[in-house]
């Protein structure tokens, strides 16, 4: 199954994708239908029907309640950096007024000359998980999405803790859908390839089966601190290949063009642009 969130005149709503068709559902966006219970029985009606490909999306999930991040996760990338590989994940947090759709502009905001891109595949929540096993921690999962986590460098690295470089608004584009697992080589543990590109350039490309801590892990550990709830996201890390580790440095400057894809999954492809700041 496929869910996305469409913008309609009358608001967004939520919507299951058959094929080259969005048929709207009774519930206002894809993290609002996650919270009932019978989510699944729910996706299965009728409503409105669109052509796919005219859609103009949300992110898929609008406000999670809560967006979990992991660094240093892509297993290759750390022991070619000559790292040893990481016991425990590192986790940081992302706010919803972060997030864009899979294509609104990404913003640049004038404090910050250092925007990075990295591409991630995002694990949605569909069931509530507190302290949960491997086999509860498989059956929380809804599925996946795309997910860039467009990262202010020179803000990240001000201090220790990453959060201030993780969270600008309108800065993470997320989506287009939400694919159940069940459609998806391996299931909650996907095997997917995943890339990045600027401006036509490939930057970054990788297997989610590279993955040090993978999806079902993660939701095991992150439940293990607070009860994630249907909606909630996990971006679950980068490969190699970020601007910021580049010799010199690349970023994303005004009229960038930011494509993410997975495969099996879908693309965001977004225009960076420069935000103007009119003084008050």
């Amino acid at each position: 199954m496929r869910l996305a969130t469409l913008r309609t005149p009358g608001g967004t709503r939520a919507a299951r994708v058959d094929g080259d068709t969005a048929v709207e559902l009774d519930a206002p966006d894809v993290g609002a239908l996650l919270a009932q219970h019978d989510w699944r029985e729910q996706a299965a009606g009728a409503g409105p029907r669109h052509l796919f490909a005219e859609a103009h999306l949300a992110p898929v999930v609008p406000r999670p309640g809560k967006i979990f991040c992991v660094g240093l996760n892509y297993r290759t990338h750390i022991l070619e950096m000559g790292r040893e590989l990481p016991e425990y994940p590192t986790l940081f947090a992302k706010f919803a007024e972060a997030l864009v759709g899979p294509a609104d502009p990404v913003a640049l905001d004038p404090e910050s000359s250092a925007v990075d891109w990295e591409a991630e595949l995002a694990v949605v929540i569909g069931a509530p998980a507190r302290r949960a096993n491997a086999a509860e921690a498989e059956a929380a999962i809804a599925g996946f999405a795309v997910l860039n986590d467009v990262t202010m460098r020179d803000w990240q690295h001000r201090t220790l803790q990453w959060l201030q470089g993780k969270t600008f608004e309108a800065s993470t584009p997320f989506g287009p859908v939400l694919v159940t697992p069940d459609e998806l080589p391996g299931g909650t543990r996907p095997t997917l390839e995943l890339r990045a590109e600027v401006d036509g350039q490939t930057m970054q490309s990788a297997n989610t089966g590279d993955l040090v801590f993978d999806p079902v892990a993660l939701v095991e550990y992150i439940s293990s601190i607070i009860t994630l709830n249907p909606g909630d996201v996990i971006a679950t890390g980068t490969p190699g290949g970020v601007g910021h580790a580049r010799k010199p440095p690349r970023y994303l400057t005004d009229g960038s063009v930011l494509v993410t894809e997975i495969e099996g999954i879908g693309r965001l492809e977004n225009v960076a642009r420069a935000v103007a700041v009119v003084p008050a």
